[in-house]
């Protein structure tokens, strides 16, 4: 018995068309958790900035975190009605926006502001593309989310040393608007 969702067919289950997707799947997880993993990199220079102490400094990271969590439930299910595109659309909208308004945020609450619509983004590119892949494999079911949840962590690897060598040459605010543009 062949299991799909709403937008596979029983006959690219298990295909080569849903390894493509995997791969692709990936790649979007990488690039859409950056929202996990910019912002630790991009504290020294915003409590910097704000003159503000390390503890109110970590508030946008903490508010990334809450938009991730309340992004998986509310994204998940979205997705689990209408696909995993629209969902894809609107998270790259929110990272988008998240970015490019932190760099250009003028206090720490409209930064912390973007930083929910990030970690609402980034939840796209956890919970729900993980869900979606299962339902594009059987045999190699495990194997597959296994690897469609490794974009976190790849992202993990990469994005604070970019975000790091883009902060010392052009600061965090020019930053944040460029991962922004990069991600979109």
């Amino acid at each position: 018995m062949m299991h799909g969702h709403a937008g596979s067919r029983p006959q690219l289950v298990d295909s080569s068309y849903a390894w493509l997707r995997l791969g692709l799947a990936l790649l979007l997880c990488t690039l859409g958790s950056a929202g996990m993993w910019t912002y630790v990199v991009s504290l020294p220079a915003v409590q910097s900035e704000f003159g503000v102490v390390r503890a109110d400094a970590t508030l946008p990271f903490t508010m990334a975190m809450v938009g991730f969590g309340t992004g998986n439930a509310l994204l998940g299910r979205l997705t689990d009605r209408i696909g995993i595109f629209a969902p894809i659309l609107f998270g790259i909208a929110l990272i988008g926006a998240g970015y490019v308004g932190s760099g250009l945020a003028p206090s720490l609450w409209m930064l912390s502001g973007c930083h929910v619509l990030i970690g609402l983004g980034a939840a796209t590119f956890f919970g729900p593309m993980i869900s979606d892949i299962s339902h594009w494999f059987l045999q190699r079911r495990g194997i597959a989310v296994a690897i469609a949840a490794t974009g976190n962590y790849v992202a993990g690897a990469i994005w604070p040393g970019v975000t790091a060598y883009f902060i010392a040459s052009s600061g965090w605010r020019a930053t944040h608007i460029g991962i922004g543009i990069f991600c979109v």
